[in-house]
């Protein structure tokens, strides 16, 4: 069998420098460990740019199993562009602690293989394999503050968690090999579609695929270990396991919901669309209680999920232009919400560094001591209520103008409860602008040092969200490109 090497050219550039990441680290002593920072980041600037020459190719490789297209393409440089961030908000964090610097920038990377890989997969066990090498890492990374038992717990909650949707997942791989005699996305497709009368059991097969995945988004009821991870874990990782993590978990769930088991949507959709109505409803309305910013970002989270799960609700079998427009405002919504999210993340470790803890309160008078990193804040939080002029407005427009390609009772029943959920979360995150512009700094309170790296990730990302903001199109341009049923 022939291997395309150009179309897995950034998955072999991001597995060499996880290599020479680890092999740095094992050879440089004392404040020298610190140069394997700017080489996971030279390391990602080249995958950038091998996954840019993919662009407009129509790749396959291994028998079909992985496919490189536009939409793969934009997935992939979504992931990339989230882990340079990351790589930009890590850098201080990481050498002022007391931390393996080493460990944490390969297992980073290694993670990022597995996500860059997900968009390309087109057969069950490809996509569980990636799903798996995005979450293994993940499991120590949120360990990693060793002398915390609040981290400990939170990274054995993660880990069984975890487990039990591995587990639930590959039940669930099983009975659908079982009915369709193949693991191929397409393949299982035609043999659904072939079958005619639907089993009551493939029915149940899909959903425990659908709900191994419900825990790797934080979708409602599979949410509850997300608040407590992020919380314990160091905040470079609670921001990759908020943005990145949960950006690879929709993409495996695009793959089997509207390729694999498109067939089937008329079974799935609805109770997508419930679960999407519960998430963002049960998030916001818990996050309007939290005093800790993290688990109020957490339960953003959360709720961020239920937006993206409204498209899911909107597919029907057969409806080509329905289910590409739900697929485009997914991307464009996940590339809207990593740029404002990490954002955020940022400025919230800028704070957590003069302090040590993350309670809101530590915010007040933000905007007297450092203006950037309160205007920072101010602007990824209106965006992530869908305030104009930012990208967060347009991101939730996408999804309806996904609704609108074709108006049904339950797309209006969505759409009303975005709406009213998006009122909701304007409520806490103008309480944080609040506290950052009108309540006065306590006193005794250490100066604000950013640092140069995290400054620059915060401008960079808070000029983004405005830019994308005042032209969404170019989001959009990328997007509307892009078809994942076709590529199956």
């Amino acid at each position: 069998m022939l291997i395309d090497w150009l179309a897995i050219a950034p998955e072999i550039a991001l597995t060499v420098t996880a290599l020479l990441v680890l092999f740095a680290d094992l050879n440089l002593r004392g404040d020298a460990k610190q140069l394997v920072a700017p080489i996971a980041g030279l390391g990602t600037v080249v995958a950038i740019v091998f996954t840019a020459i993919l662009w407009g190719d129509e790749r396959a490789t291994f028998g079909g199993m992985f496919v490189v297209n536009e939409y793969a393409v934009v997935f992939k440089l979504l992931f990339l562009g989230a882990l340079l961030a990351i790589l930009g908000i890590s850098w201080r964090f990481f050498a002022e602690g007391r931390y393996y610097q080493g460990e944490y920038y390969f297992l980073l990377l290694t993670s990022f293989v597995g996500m860059i890989i997900m968009p390309s997969a087109r057969d069950l066990l490809l996509l569980f394999v990636a799903l798996e090498t995005v979450s293994i890492p993940a499991f120590i990374m949120a360990g990693m503050r060793k002398r915390s038992l609040y981290s400990s717990e939170a990274a054995l909650k993660f880990f069984l968690i975890g487990v039990l949707s591995v587990a639930l997942m590959l039940f669930g791989i099983s009975l659908v090999y079982g009915f369709t005699g193949t693991t191929d996305l397409a393949g299982i497709a035609a043999a659904i579609a072939a079958a005619g009368d639907v089993e009551p059991l493939l029915l149940a097969a899909v959903m425990l695929v659908v709900v191994g995945f419900g825990f790797k988004i934080s979708a409602v009821p599979f949410h509850f270990w997300a608040p407590d991870t992020y919380a314990g874990s160091p905040l470079p990782v609670a921001a990759m396991l908020a943005v990145a993590s949960k950006a690879a978990g929709f993409a495996g769930l695009l793959a089997i919901a509207f390729i694999a088991f498109e067939p089937l949507a008329e079974f799935w959709a609805p109770v997508l669309g419930v679960i999407a109505i519960l998430t963002m409803t049960l998030g916001n309305l818990i996050a309007l209680q939290q005093r800790d910013l993290i688990r109020l970002l957490a339960y953003s989270s959360v709720a961020q999920a239920g937006y993206m799960l409204i498209p899911f609700g909107l597919a029907r079998p057969g409806a080509t232009v329905v289910n590409d427009a739900a697929v485009q405002a997914v991307l464009f919504y996940l590339i809207a919400y990593a740029v404002m999210n990490i954002g955020a993340f940022g400025v919230a470790i800028a704070v957590h560094r003069r302090t040590g803890i993350r309670s809101l309160r530590d915010y007040a008078g933000l905007a007297q001591q450092s203006p950037l990193m309160a205007m920072g804040m101010t602007v990824f939080l209106l965006s992530l209520g869908g305030a104009p002029p930012t990208v967060g407005l347009w991101a939730k427009f996408a999804i309806v103008q996904a609704a609108l390609t074709d108006v049904t009772m339950f797309a209006v029943v969505l759409m009303v409860f975005l709406v009213v959920n998006s009122v909701i979360a304007f409520f806490y995150y103008l309480k944080v602008v609040k506290t950052m512009w009108m309540d006065q700094a306590h006193e005794g309170m250490p100066a604000l040092e950013p640092g140069f790296n995290l400054s620059l990730v915060v401008i960079v990302l808070m000029v983004g969200t405005v830019v994308l903001g005042v032209l969404p199109g170019l989001i959009s341009d990328a997007t509307s490109l892009t078809s994942l049923v076709a590529a199956g």
